[in-house]
């Protein structure tokens, strides 16, 4: 079956699909949920989109408490389980999206929009590689289904509400990552660093935010102060200057409200981002003068400038399977109620964890600050010899002619809540990662290569 003929021929419906799923704004909504929109109105109707077209499809559906659903086909007693999700992290500055980030515009052969590389642009390729193996009448030995999350970026919910009531799959991938597959996912633990004691009455810093989610390097940071020299203003255009970052200064009836613009990315690759939090903190760190104030600028910089692996608190490790131990300060806050640092740890497959944590947190204990675990999911690792591994890997080197090894990432995909699952695709080596950046999007040559290799492998791991 030449699956790749297949897909091109029906490339027209790929992208119809996808700019459909794109223009769902499918943000989870903190403010506006309930038992039948649990993470609001945006997730829900994407899970309502793609269940629709499965009945469209003949296939069996199902929607599970309104957080996750699947569409199935094919027989037999084991499951190979398709894993995506269909949320999104927010655009952010819309004013940084050279298109509009939930209308899935076409430009230069790629298609742009939230979510068109994480993860709805690789769940239409999977999606339809399944209308294809169904339109086709292959025989499956087994039954596939394609299981459909609508809170994958912000706790995995949704998949945890799913296995408590559904089965889990025998084997399966999630078309979330990287080609040519993903075999070790790091840990990822959300910690809290929070002040001591509430903000006094008289700091000079009244407050300061950045970030909204600790999966993002945050891309703005704004600070109010009660009081600065004159020549704050000045420094600050040379500092925004020499580090080659965008800010706002002003000064009015509330104080003075400084702003730094940073660059948004991945939590998983806080390398690539740059912190706005950071690059605030590191300005006022020669303005701030009182007590409280000084303590949270200086233990934002201490920790994390120029510094993505927590050497400041003997957090760094790394290993040959997964790489090194990252910390992203995603989410920061200063004001009455005192200072919270909220950080995305992705830590390595062997990580002592429990040890690093607890030496963390007895080096804190002088300190302005204390450590807590908010939740932690541990690492994932399935053998490079495992027949699922070898099967896809066989795969995606028939479409590609590249022969990499299986890789490692910091990113958490679905593949780690199965007993027996990999991310798989669809970034291809060399391709530009966009994800949680403005301006992201998917290739549409990469898009119909994917749908290919997913369907070529869907059959073979439920026919044998």
């Amino acid at each position: 079956m030449d699956w790749l003929q297949l897909a091109q021929a029906r490339k027209e419906e790929l992208i119809q699909e996808l700019q459909q799923l794109i223009q769902i704004e499918s943000v989870k909504d903190e403010n506006n949920f309930s038992d039948i929109m649990p993470f609001g109105a945006g997730p829900k109707a994407a899970l309502e989109f793609m269940l629709q077209k499965g009945l469209e499809q003949g296939m069996t559906t199902k929607n599970v408490d309104h957080m996750a659903g699947h569409i199935e086909m094919g027989q037999g007693k084991e499951l190979v389980g398709v894993l995506c999700h269909v949320d999104v992290v927010p655009a952010g500055d819309a004013a940084s999206w050279t298109y509009p980030p939930f209308e899935g515009q076409v430009a230069d052969g790629k298609l742009f929009g939230r979510g068109a590389i994480d993860d709805k642009g690789p769940t239409m390729a999977a999606w339809l590689a399944m209308k294809l193996i169904h339109d086709a009448k292959i025989p499956l030995k087994k039954r596939v289904r394609m299981i459909i999350g609508t809170d994958e970026e912000s706790g995995f919910q949704c998949v945890t509400r799913y296995f408590e009531k559904e089965e889990m799959p025998t084997i399966g991938f999630a078309p979330d990552a990287d080609f040519p597959l993903i075999n070790a996912e790091k840990g990822i633990a959300h910690l809290t660093f929070s002040s001591k004691e509430k903000r006094s009455g008289d700091e000079q810093l009244l407050s300061f935010y950045a970030g909204s989610r600790t999966n993002m390097v945050p891309d703005e940071a704004t600070a109010t102060l009660k009081y600065a020299e004159k020549s704050t203003s000045e420094n600050f255009l040379k500092y925004l200057k020499e580090n080659d970052v965008e800010g706002t200064f002003t000064n009015n009836d509330n104080g003075i409200i400084i702003v730094v613009k940073g660059k948004s990315a991945h939590a998983m690759e806080p390398e690539k981002g740059k912190n706005a939090a950071v690059y605030l903190a590191k300005f006022l760190q020669s303005i701030v003068e009182t007590t409280q104030s000084k303590s949270f600028i200086e233990f934002i910089v201490h920790v994390f400038d120029n510094d993505h692996f927590g050497k400041a608190l003997d957090f760094q490790f790394e290993d040959a399977m997964s790489g090194p131990t990252t910390l992203n300060p995603g989410i920061v806050t200063f004001n009455e109620r005192g200072a919270s640092i909220e950080v995305s740890m992705r830590y390595s497959v062997t990580y002592p964890f429990e040890e690093k944590i607890t030496k963390a947190q007895a080096l804190l204990q002088h300190e302005a600050f204390t450590l807590d675990v908010v939740s932690n999911s541990v690492p994932h690792y399935v053998s490079e010899e495992h027949e699922l591994v070898q099967t896809l890997l066989q795969v995606y080197r028939k479409y590609s002619n590249d022969y990499s090894k299986p890789l490692s990432t910091g990113g958490g995909t679905y593949a780690r809540v199965m007993k027996k699952g990999v991310a798989f695709g669809m970034l291809f080596p060399g391709e530009l990662d966009v994800a949680h950046q403005a301006d992201e999007f998917v290739d549409i040559d990469n898009l119909i290569k994917a749908t290919a290799i997913y369907a070529e492998a869907i059959v073979n791991l439920a026919t044998n």
